[in-house]
């Protein structure tokens, strides 16, 4: 069997703890209340039993006949009473007597013979029986009624943390709206528990986390946009420069600081997350010899197995484009662009991906080693690639080399959304 999500470990061990907790308790007050009952009722039986050896003994001494169930070394008689009888003391004892249970009393009598009176423990046995019976009855229902309260209780509480876990999932995939919106958080009316503190301090934390962010891509978005109009009368003044090696270096800086801009916005754009796709059938290995082919660079492209996709072509060429880009910026040939199917990779043979990078994917603006760059790139073609609904994974090669890895969806995000209806 298999246990809902919200069933972990936390509500099995206060299953367990509260069944635990209430066998124990049952258990404890059954034994008092069958030793207090048990003790109560052989007491009423010895002292009957001890009066009824009283008149048998003197009508022993006085030579009249013996009453009912009175005689003296009767068969059925204990042996430890026999004994007992025989040193001169008196004593009970239950035991059985014609297939009964019996209360026997023993005595002395004369020539060390033991005087004996049998009384009736049938009934008395019963009720402690059906007292028993009463006691595990009551306490497995008390068992049952309060695990099934303890279970309800606290369901209630692992439901809740489930929810807030779900939902820092979210936020940590990159959902910043995810909010929990704890009931018992946003009424102040209501008492408040440790649930609803921790439930409130992940709200806050995700709202003060998306405020920032939004600000981060505000700033992002108006730098790039002021810089634009700078830019481009820079880029007209630098054009009418005399020829020479100054000439030159300014126009390559200024061509730098261009690209950085355009990379800025398309950033910016993406940070929104309201671009839409343009759909086409496309063949990759064709599209990756295009991307090759306008890259300028000695890149080697094997084509294991081609596949048909419906992508965005300008997209899917922007992705690989900066893969290969990158590669061979950073890393050293060969370079190798490999399709093998709806999967893409590009291998280069260098130092390899730092780690920062393989474990939390490309940050902005961030490069180690001395190498030189924006990081912007990466974070271009790992943007894109979300857009097209596709997995990109950065890893090093055992061998050495860094390896960025494109997996290509079987459907494209805008086609999965439509009905069967919504094609036409």
């Amino acid at each position: 069997m298999r246990l809902p999500q919200w069933a972990g470990a936390l509500a099995v061990k206060a299953a367990l703890f509260i069944t635990v907790m209430c066998c124990a308790l049952a258990a404890l007050l059954g034994a008092l209340v069958h030793v207090s009952v048990t003790n109560q009722t052989v007491g009423e039986a010895r002292d009957l039993a001890l009066a009824r050896l009283v008149d048998a003994t003197e009508a022993y001494e006085a030579g009249d006949p013996l009453p009912p169930g009175a005689g003296v070394d009767p068969e059925e008689l204990p042996g430890a009473l026999r004994e007992l009888a025989a040193d001169g003391q008196r004593g009970t004892m239950v035991a059985g007597h014609q297939g009964r249970p019996t209360m026997w009393a023993a005595g002395p009598a004369e020539g060390g013979h033991a005087l004996a009176v049998a009384v009736d423990y049938a009934q008395q046995a019963r009720t402690i029986d059906g007292l028993d019976r009463a006691i595990v009855g009551s306490s497995a229902l008390a068992i049952g009624a309060t695990l099934l309260v303890g279970a309800f209780a606290v369901t209630r509480v692992t439901r809740r943390l489930h929810a807030t876990a779900r939902v820092a999932r979210r936020i940590s995939a990159g959902d910043l709206d995810a909010r929990v919106h704890d009931r018992r958080a946003e009424d102040p009316g209501r008492p408040q528990d440790e649930v609803a503190a921790v439930a409130a301090a992940l709200d806050s934390m995700a709202a003060s986390l998306q405020g920032k962010l939004l600000a981060e891509q505000r700033f992002t978005a108006d730098v790039a946009h002021e810089l634009r109009t700078p830019l481009t009368g820079l880029h007209a003044a630098a054009e009418l420069l005399p020829p020479g090696r100054p000439t030159e270096l300014v126009r390559d800086r200024v061509a730098a600081l261009r690209t950085l801009t355009e990379d800025l916005l398309e950033i910016s754009r993406l940070d929104t997350g309201r671009e839409r796709l343009e759909l086409d059938s496309e063949e990759l290995g064709a599209l990756a010899r295009r991307v090759v082919g306008a890259s300028g660079t000695d890149t080697e492209v094997r084509l294991v197995r081609d596949a048909r996709v419906e992508t965005d072509r300008r997209r899917l060429e922007r992705v690989l484009g900066n893969l290969v880009a990158n590669a061979h910026r950073h890393g050293r040939a060969p370079v190798v662009l490999t399709v093998d199917g709806p999967v893409v990779t590009v291998r280069d043979h260098g130092d390899g991906y730092p780690e920062y990078l393989v474990a939390h994917g490309p940050q902005r603006f961030r490069t180690e080693g001395g190498a030189r760059g924006h990081g912007l790139g990466l974070t271009i073609a790992l943007g894109q690639a979300e857009v097209l609904g596709a997995r990109l994974e950065f890893g090093n090669a055992p061998d050495g080399g860094a390896v960025a890895t494109l997996r290509l969806p079987r459907t494209p995000p805008g086609r999965a959304a439509e009905g069967p209806g919504d094609a036409g």
